[in-house]
């Protein structure tokens, strides 16, 4: 499995939970229950932070600098993830739908980061 693969592998969710965020924030205007957005917010950005930071991790070895720059972005997007879940637990859609916009740029930031530094594989045996 290459680098490239494995990036795929932990983007490929994070965009499907990105996209249920969307519809989750459109959603939750006329919501009966938005504590149970606020629970669905809270899963996908923790599921999408995961993601996000196994895919640091493997993107980076043996690349320190990198590693320390992409942590740093790392601790912006879960700040950012804080401010959404707060906003769907205060049932505030507006902020919300801000938050996530926020929150999608620095993810896109990371890849967009991810995706110029110059990977190396290490070849067995």
């Amino acid at each position: 499995m290459t680098v490239a693969d494995r990036t795929e592998d932990h983007r490929a969710p994070c965009l499907l939970y990105l996209l249920r965020l969307r519809m989750l924030a459109l959603e939750g205007e006329g919501a009966a229950l938005p504590w149970l957005i606020a629970g669905e917010v809270t899963q996908a950005m923790e599921a999408i932070l995961a993601e996000v930071e196994a895919e640091i991790r493997a993107a980076t070895e043996g690349s320190q600098g990198t590693g320390i720059f992409l942590a740093v972005r790392l601790r912006r997007l879960a700040a950012a993830a804080d401010d959404a879940i707060a906003a769907a637990s205060a049932g505030d859609f507006t902020q919300l739908r801000r938050h996530l916009h926020k929150f999608e740029a620095l993810t896109s930031a990371i890849w967009t980061v991810q995706d110029a530094v110059p990977r190396y594989r290490c070849a067995a045996g």
